[in-house]
Formats: structure tokens, sequence, C-alpha cells
């Protein structure tokens, strides 16, 4: 395994070498808030924890900066843990394992956690560097960001006292995130009706594999493949050559991640196997080819399995596959005012049989709340023509750019002053847990850095290495400057 103990900035590597060993899925930060914490008591820093879990480290400013205005460093404890089919790993116990190619770090077959480890260890590390001057800190780390921001949600605005925030969780460097997305999570329940396999029946699974998937909010514009999307096609083509019985479906696992993997389990005539086989591999093809610019790996794999399950009547297969062709997935708008931006979007994230029905998990983002509730209300309006339902979360709040800030100003400036560019001022299509500390504390200033990282919330997430050594000389920088 690699080895990141000499890299630079070393207090940085340091911590994420020990944060990526401490196992830290979303709802089950226990273990990582208990690092924290440990690190702090060792230190003799005040802790706060409110009744969600998010957690205050208070860290004492150097000598000379007493009086300077407190300032909070944010990230998240959780992170995402997708793996690969083929890959042993419990993410409940094991370490991630590091690889590096070249200038990139990444994971062996599984998510890295450099979102955001990397942002959780670079704000211990400023408590740790004895060459960062600073002023009195806050270091607030929320819990179960990755699973809809309700770590913030659930934040107890008594728990922060500063009024200024650097967020450490975007994955750009050189630019300067001063907005951000809200969203929302529907379940669509299907009902379904189990009905026995006559004498002669052959199951088979059906596979969708390879796609790229990512980050729903951060990568929705690419057009990579939707693997519960395609399954969808391609049963529903078969379905013309040979009738069948769904008898489970399931893909996805993350409201935030575009599905990579998606499998179904189909009863069928063992006369008809080869007819159904056909059809579903052609237009597997078919997708595969439409795809190839942007995710060029999809494959479609049919393979009879031995099973006994009871599968579903033919109304309920037609439901089911009807319903996941009409849920919309992908970029429903472009914004006007900030070009390139995606303004609202739907992920068909997750698909899984359950008891009676199958039920099928969308994300929706829109900074717009009128646009998030109209497609929200397409959803409501596809599960009722199925006979179904939809339950659904409160939708987080967006982050309105605001182009007078104090932190803006003075981060636009170091990072031209430290770096010798000028920084590219974004709002991203995607949760950020600023909207909502935004809403929790009325009149807080807050910007949003980070180094350079691809394709978060799947096993091809990486880090470029390098960056972090940019990214760090930019933080410090600007924590001395509102220090001073």
């Amino acid at each position: 395994m690699t080895s990141i103990e000499t890299l630079e900035p070393r207090h940085v590597w340091k911590h994420f070498d020990r944060i990526r060993q401490v196992p830290r899925p979303s709802r089950h930060e226990e273990r990582i808030r208990e690092h924290i914490l440990a690190w702090a008591r060792e230190r003799g820093f005040e802790t706060r924890v409110d009744t969600t879990g998010n957690t205050v480290v208070v860290v004492p400013a150097t000598k000379g900066r007493e009086k300077a205005p407190l300032l909070v460093l944010q990230a998240h404890m959780d992170m995402v843990c997708e793996k690969n089919a083929d890959v042993s790993f419990d993410f409940m116990k094991d370490a991630i394992q590091l690889e590096r190619d070249g200038d990139w770090l990444t994971a062996r077959g599984t998510t890295l956690g450099a979102d955001n480890g990397l942002g959780l260890a670079s704000s211990l590390a400023v408590a740790d560097d004895p060459d960062v001057p600073h002023g009195p800190l806050e270091i607030l780390v929320t819990v179960d960001e990755e699973t809809g921001l309700t770590g913030a949600a659930g934040l107890d605005p008594a728990l922060v006292r500063g009024r200024r925030l650097i967020n450490l969780d975007t994955e750009e460097l050189g630019a300067i995130y001063i907005g951000c997305s809200g969203g929302g999570n529907s379940t669509v329940s299907i009902p379904v009706k189990a009905a026995a396999a006559p004498a002669g029946t052959q199951f088979v699974e059906v596979a969708i594999t390879g796609l790229r998937g990512g980050h729903s909010g951060m990568e929705i514009h690419l057009h990579r493949g939707n693997a519960v999307c395609a399954l969808a096609r391609v049963l529903r083509a078969a379905s013309a050559a040979a009738p069948f019985a769904l008898a489970r479906i399931q893909g996805g696992n993350a409201h935030n991640a575009i599905p990579r993997e998606a499998r179904a389990m189909c009863a069928l005539k063992e006369a008809d196997v080869a007819a159904f086989a056909r059809a579903a591999e052609t237009e597997g093809q078919s997708i595969a080819a439409e795809l190839a610019a942007a995710d060029p790996e999809m494959a479609t794999a049919v393979k009879p399995i031995k099973d006994t399950a009871p599968a579903m009547d033919a109304a309920s297969t037609r439901r089911v596959l009807n319903t996941l062709l009409l849920i919309p997935h992908g970029v429903e708008e472009m914004s006007v005012a900030v070009p390139g931006l995606v303004e609202t979007s739907s992920n068909l994230a997750a698909v899984v049989s359950r008891g009676a029905a199958v039920e099928a998990l969308v994300s929706v983002r829109s900074p717009i709340r009128s646009a998030l509730d109209a497609l929200r209300a397409r959803l409501y309006a596809v599960a009722e023509l199925a006979g179904g339902s939809v339950s659904e979360n409160e939708p987080y709040p967006g982050w309105n750019p605001d182009l007078g800030s104090e932190m803006l100003r003075v981060t636009r400036s170091v990072h031209e002053r430290v770096l010798g560019t000028s920084p590219e001022l974004k709002a991203v299509h995607a949760g950020l847990e600023c909207g909502v500390i935004g809403e929790k504390l009325p009149g807080i200033d807050m910007v949003s850095i980070g180094p350079w990282i691809e394709a978060p919330h799947s096993p091809a997430e990486r880090v470029n290495v390098p960056s972090v050594s940019t990214y760090w000389k930019l933080l410090v920088a600007v924590v001395d400057e509102v220090s001073r």
C-alpha cells in the first residue's frame, strides 16, 4: 500500500492517513468523532457536541492573535461508501487502502474519502502546525452530510459562536465557491403482486455494469449512463421478444451517486431464454453506443441462475418497468444567470425490491424552490399513474451568492496575491452545508474552497497530490489574513 507520510504539507497528510484508517460511513460516525475528540483532549482543546452528533473543537489563538474575530473551519465526518463489485471490503471495519498513480492518490477499488477527509484533515492541521498563525478558531465537523446534509440540518445554533466560516468541501482548485443548490429526496413506491412461477420456468439475471457513476450534483451534466435507467430500457426491449416476470430488481445505493450497476432477476419459459438474451444484449449494445463518448465501458450480461422465489405477476412487471422509464433523470434546466451552471436536475439514484413494493429513490436539486417543488410534483404524478405513493424529506436550502461578502473579498485578494491568479467565483449544483448553516446562523459570512478532487462518490475518486499543497497555501494565508 502507498505511504503518504513523506508528502507535503506534512500535517495535512498525517491527519488524512489517520482518518482513512477510521471507518466513517454516513450515520456511523461514532469512531471518527471519538478520534477527533481524543485529538482535542490530547491538546487541551475545549469541545462541544450537540444532540445530532455535530462537534466543535475550540482552538485558542496563536500568540498575538488573541483579539482577532472568531473564525470557523468547517468539514464533515462521513464519506460515501462505494466499491467495485469484485472488491472485498467492509466499510464498517476496514481501512481505506491507498494507491499512488503519478500525481494522483486513489484507493484500491473503493471510494477514497478525500471528500471530505482532506477538509477534515486540513482543519486539524491548521491547529497542529506551529507555523500557521491564526486567531481563535472553531473547528466545526458535522455528521451525515452525504445522505442529505442531515447533520447540518440538525445543528444546534448554540454550538457555533463564530460568524465567519470557511467551508472545506469543494473539489476544484482555483475556484472560490459562493453558492450552492438546494435539494431533496423522494422515494416512489410501486406496489407489486407475487405470482408463483409455473413449471418449466428458468430464472435469469440481467446485469448492467461498467458505468462510471459519479456525484449526482457535480457530474449530472456529463451525460454519463445511469444503470437503473439502462436496465429498465433493456428489460422493456427484452419483454417484446420474450414475456417474463420480474422477480427482483436492485441498483444504486446512494441518493447523491449516479448508479453504476443494476441487476434484475427475471422468470421466463426455458424455451424463451435465448430470444430474451438476444433482445436484452442488443438493446444494451445500443445504449452503450449512445453513451460511448461519455461512458465507454458499459456492459450488459444475461445469465441463467438457480432461483425458486416467487416472481411478480404480469401487471406488476409492466408497472415497475413503465414507472422506472417515466421517472425523470438528468439535467432539467440550465441556469440563464450563471452560464454553464446546471439549475435543476433529477437523479434516479436507486431501485430495490422491498416486500410488496419496488422502491425508487430520486434526488432532485435546484437553487429555486419553486422549480424543485415542480419536479418533485412530477414524481407524485408518475406514482399516481402507477397506483403507488411517494414519501419525501424536507428539502435543504440553497446558498445564495453574496458578492459583497467580506470573506469573499479577503479570500479573493489572498488568492491573487499568494497564488498569482484570479480565482473563478462559482456556484455548485450540489448541496453544500453552507446553505443549511446559513439558514441556522443568519448573517454568517462564508466561502468554500478545496483541492482538486475527481470522481467523488465513486471508486474512481482521486485527489491531485500537488493541488493539496497549493490549496493548503491558500487556506493558511486566508486564515492568517482574517486574524490580523
